[in-house]
């Protein structure tokens, strides 16, 4: 670890290994290559010749091949140093290694060819990871669900007390987002294409050069690349760059999922705090300095703290995407630099967190019940009106009963600190012909929960199943968080 300048935290602390090399100078530099590798590939299948001999030759292309790994970092950066150019130092550093090449890297392309190409390379690679990450959150999502399905718990509208739902009933909720998420990134990655080679201002002007004017040969020159570098189409039409909407759907899609971890986030804080559930906390770990009796929910805290700026971060690339002046302008590479790498580095980190958390989600089901039996006899009341009308009451009357009863045993609770003696006031009154006996009897909170232990099952069963099974191959991973 450096300690003498600044490093970002999304590398040092939060994103993982894998999303931090797909993002790497290597990752990069290496993509350079096989982009210049299937640009001279096509040019030489589709015919490039001079005064009828090829320009391109087979010992070329292999001789490109036998040092696309092996990158001449120094003898790049040296050339760097005196053209000011990364793309032009990269073409001479390559051909250095490849002296019969040399005169061919590059060839009717301009630098957008392997930047933005290998941007939507990299984007596409990093969206798959993000895709693994979250399939994973989704799945360890619904097996909570499934486990806590019928556990009834006091649910809240405006953070107050409400007719009552179960803990997997609140996590399908959690997970039904992300599952919405993942649909916006299955569509967003269908829909990844190649800039292609459309030179300059994208008119191809310079195939027209090289083919003399073949237009049908010119044709194929975008979709042979794309199926060499693994993807089915390019942009049909662009100016120098790919148009940088792209990033913002892209972006969009991160800030979405990032969303939906903040919202589950904060509910796991809240219900910590009412210690109701708790998030992983390790044997050794430290909650607060000053407190040593704290346990904080840092994890959840710091999955609020990154959503945040994933959220605020995509409005990076729509600004950039609404600002590009005609065929290009320059003004969005340092924005694309910092703010396309640290989004998904940023939600990387996130869904790491997220499956970490819900995998450890500890629930304290007797706080729980607790908790809900001190407000169910409120929620009780509708019952009891219904079962005293059958037994001949009015149920106006009732209802105004039942109204002032509450006020007083709510006073009670509130402005006393006693229990909630509802049922002693209802049972003492002669309104109601049941005894306390009778009333307790109804206070069975799995009678208060409607049908939510089945829509928890029938959304693992038409929702999530279906997609982990399309997805089976991506689960099974477990987090690693840094600290």
């Amino acid at each position: 670890m450096s300690t003498d300048r600044y490093v970002s935290p999304l590398s040092e602390r939060y994103a993982s290994k894998e999303m931090q090399y797909i993002f790497s100078p290597d990752m990069k530099f290496r993509t350079w290559r096989k982009l210049w590798i299937a640009l001279a590939e096509t040019e030489m299948e589709l015919g490039l010749c001079q005064n009828g001999k090829p320009v391109i030759t087979q010992e070329q292309i292999d001789e490109l091949k036998s040092h696309a790994e092996d990158i001449n970092y120094d003898v790049a950066k040296a050339r760097e140093k005196e053209v000011r150019h990364d793309v032009m130092s990269h073409v001479y550093a390559y051909g250095q290694q490849c002296p019969k090449a040399a005169g061919i890297i590059h060839l009717g392309a301009t630098s957008c060819y392997v930047g933005d190409n290998t941007d939507i390379i990299v984007m596409t690679q990093a969206l798959k990871l993000v895709k693994k990450k979250l399939v994973n959150v989704i799945a360890e999502l619904a097996k909570f669900a499934a486990e806590y399905k019928a556990l009834p718990t006091l649910a809240f509208t405006h953070f107050q007390p409400a007719q009552p739902t179960t803990v997997g009933k609140r996590a399908t909720l959690w997970a039904q987002e992300f599952c919405l998420d993942l649909e916006d990134l299955d569509y967003v990655l269908s829909t990844m294409k190649l800039l292609g080679s459309k030179g300059t201002t994208g008119t191809q002007a310079s195939f027209l050069e090289l083919f003399d004017g073949d237009q049908e040969t010119i044709d194929k020159i975008d979709p042979m690349i794309a199926e060499k570098m693994g993807f089915e189409k390019c942009y049909p039409v662009s100016g120098q760059t790919y148009s940088r909407k792209v990033d913002t759907r892209v972006c969009n899609v991160l800030a979405g999922i990032a969303a939906s971890a903040h919202k589950m986030s904060n509910d796991i804080r809240l219900l910590q705090h009412l210690k109701e559930v708790e998030e992983p906390f390790e044997k050794s770990q430290i909650g607060s300095s000053a407190m040593a009796y704290k346990r904080n929910p840092m994890r959840s805290e710091r999955i609020a703290s990154l959503s945040r700026f994933v959220m605020v971060d995509a409005l990076n690339p729509a600004i950039t995407s609404a600002t590009q002046w005609f065929e290009r302008t320059l003004d969005d590479s340092a924005n694309k630099r910092l703010s396309i790498p640290e989004a998904f580095l940023a939600v990387d980190g996130i869904l790491d967190l997220c499956l970490n958390v819900v995998d450890g989600l500890v629930v304290y089901d007797k706080v729980i019940t607790k908790h809900l039996m001190s407000e169910l006899p409120f929620m009780a009341t509708e019952n009891i009106m219904m079962d005293a009308v059958k037994m001949g009451g009015n149920r106006q009357e009732l209802h105004e009963k039942i109204r002032e009863l509450s006020m007083e045993a709510g006073a009670n609770v509130k402005r006393e600190g006693k229990e909630n003696n509802l049922l002693e006031l209802i049972a003492k009154d002669d309104a109601f012909p049941m005894s306390l006996e009778a009333l307790q009897e109804t206070m069975e909170p799995a009678k208060y929960v409607g049908r939510a232990p089945l829509q928890v099952e029938k959304f693992i069963e038409e929702v999530v199943n279906p997609l982990l099974q399309d997805n089976k191959e991506l689960l099974g991973m477990k987090a690693e968080i840094t600290v």
